[in-house]
């Protein structure tokens, strides 16, 4: 198993310098080479493989203009055309969308192998430095000094932090012992997640109470001109402001899965088109900053190591519109009703908790009572007609073939 552990790094002077020289190594040979691989495909029809941009790579090198591509490690420029050569692969596959060209107001990054790098005793060196690269380990449950990284990752934020990251093999972690207990979870606006318990998790809103500091500085920063040290500096201060918002929905994020991995052996949640939904102008920005799809992986990932099973059932699933008391199918059910009676059995619903026991019986039907009875299937409509009401159905005349 593959995990990652991310630390605060503080590079000298030297270093900086170093890892700055990479970025911008690493930002031209991903442009450079995105460019010919798409003048390629759309002039000429060909597609560009690995062997050929790392052919390119080493004429480039030899070039009077490129030649100070051989100053820098080469380790990280290779790995930039594994990742391109990865990205492609997924935008083929339907997986991921076309590859964008990288920017140097963004986030900065390189891959460094364990060629490229050594532990010694708890201090790591990376390649075309002299010192050892200075960070803050803060896993207590990890000592430093065993540490055997397959991989190193220099990262710079756009506010000007430094961070490492550390790859690392280890084996899978022992299961949680069985809580007895299966939940199902809506998420929502109003209210980030509701349970089929009843318990209600609160919409943090981390964006909108962070938005009137971020407007002023975007303010500042727009009035300043382009080029100036006065604008990197406002830009520097709207990028801490999006960091700190940032770490806070992450903190928030983090803190609810681990508590549902810890309480249930069953998760159940729907699979929520998020993308489609961010296109509604008016809800767009609420919805980016719940994090549903964040916290959808987490759960994932969370759930797998702990050995918990997360059942995702089909967005048409029509949750808030049954009953979960007698089964009954409203035929329409506003967004702006909260609560409904049943016409059927009269049992009064909260629409978000009905929705969420709904999710649990979803689950449970995918799932079965054991949960290592789950198969992967969804509860998915079938064909191309819509969800239809479980309703008693007349008999068809019988008709003469002609």
């Amino acid at each position: 198993m593959r995990t990652a552990y991310k630390c605060r790094a503080y590079p000298d002077p030297e270093q900086a310098a170093v890892f700055s020289r990479t970025f911008g190594c690493v930002r031209l040979v991903w442009n450079k080479t995105l460019t010919e691989r798409h003048a390629a495909y759309h002039q000429r029809g060909q597609k560009t493989s690995y062997k050929q941009t790392d052919a390119a790579l080493t004429a480039w090198k030899k070039t009077e203009d490129l030649a100070f591509l051989s100053e820098v490690s080469s380790v990280p420029l290779q790995q930039t055309l594994r990742h391109q050569h990865a990205a492609f692969a997924n935008f083929f596959a339907g997986r991921a969308k076309y590859p964008r060209f990288k920017n140097r107001n963004s986030r900065q990054s390189a891959h460094y192998t364990r060629s490229a790098f050594r532990m010694n005793n708890g201090e790591l060196y990376m390649a075309k430095t002299t010192a050892p690269l200075r960070f803050v380990w803060s896993f207590e449950d990890v000592e430093v000094s065993t540490l055997n990284p397959t991989m190193v990752v220099i990262s710079r934020e756009a506010d000007g932090r430094w961070y490492v990251t550390f790859a690392v093999d280890t084996d899978a972690p022992e299961p949680m012992d069985e809580a007895g207990h299966a939940i199902g979870v809506d998420l929502g606006i109003k209210d980030f997640a509701v349970t089929s318990d009843g318990e209600r998790i609160a919409n943090r809103r981390h964006l909108e109470r962070k938005a009137r500091n971020l407007a002023r500085y975007q303010r500042r920063m727009a009035r300043c001109q382009r080029g100036s040290m006065n604008r990197r500096k406002a830009k520097a201060k709207v990028a801490r402001a999006h960091r700190k918002v940032r770490n806070a929905r992450n903190d928030f994020l983090h803190r609810t899965s681990t508590d549902l991995v810890r309480r249930a052996d069953t998760i159940v949640i729907e699979d929520l088109a998020v993308t489609n939904m961010v296109k509604n102008r008016r809800l767009a920005r609420v919805i980016s900053d719940a994090g549903w799809g964040e916290f959808r992986r987490q759960l994932e990932y969370k759930a797998e190591r702990a050995g918990r099973t997360l059942v995702v059932i089909d967005r048409w699933y029509p949750s808030s519109k049954t009953c979960s008391a007698c089964g009954h199918l409203l035929a329409k059910l506003s967004l702006s009703t909260r609560h409904w009676t049943c016409p059927t059995c009269r049992t009064r619903h909260d629409r978000d908790i009905n929705a969420a026991k709904n999710i649990l019986a979803a689950g449970r039907a995918v799932a079965g009572d054991n949960p290592g009875d789950v198969c992967g299937a969804g509860v998915r409509r079938q064909g191309s007609s819509l969800p239809q009401p479980a309703l008693k159905q007349k008999p068809r005349a019988a008709r003469r073939p002609a």
